[in-house]
């Protein structure tokens, strides 16, 4: 019998969140792990397999193998880039 790793892959958005916890096959890769989940299918208005992805918050590629207990992040482009966003906020509290 195959070993079998417990592995989640994560996906945030600010209106939604999923966590999705599942069990993959010895030797499988990050993009295993991802199409395993179908985390694809509950964010059909997302490029879920161009986005970039990590392993608790490192970057790795998608044919990096996984290793048991690993969370498989998904990351999303920013809608404003965090300096820009403390410029405007600065800006607005000076009114």
């Amino acid at each position: 019998m195959a070993e079998s790793l417990a592995v989640e892959v994560v996906l945030a958005t600010p209106a939604k969140q999923i966590l999705l916890a599942l069990r993959v096959d010895a030797g499988a890769t990050v993009g295993d792990a991802i199409a395993a989940s179908g985390i694809a299918s509950r964010f059909p208005e997302l490029a879920v397999d161009d986005m970039p992805t990590g392993i608790w918050g490192k970057p790795v590629s998608r044919q990096s193998a996984v290793s048991d207990g690993d969370r498989i992040e998904l990351y999303r482009p920013l809608e404003i880039d965090p300096r820009e966003a403390r410029r405007q906020r600065a800006f607005a509290e000076k009114g």
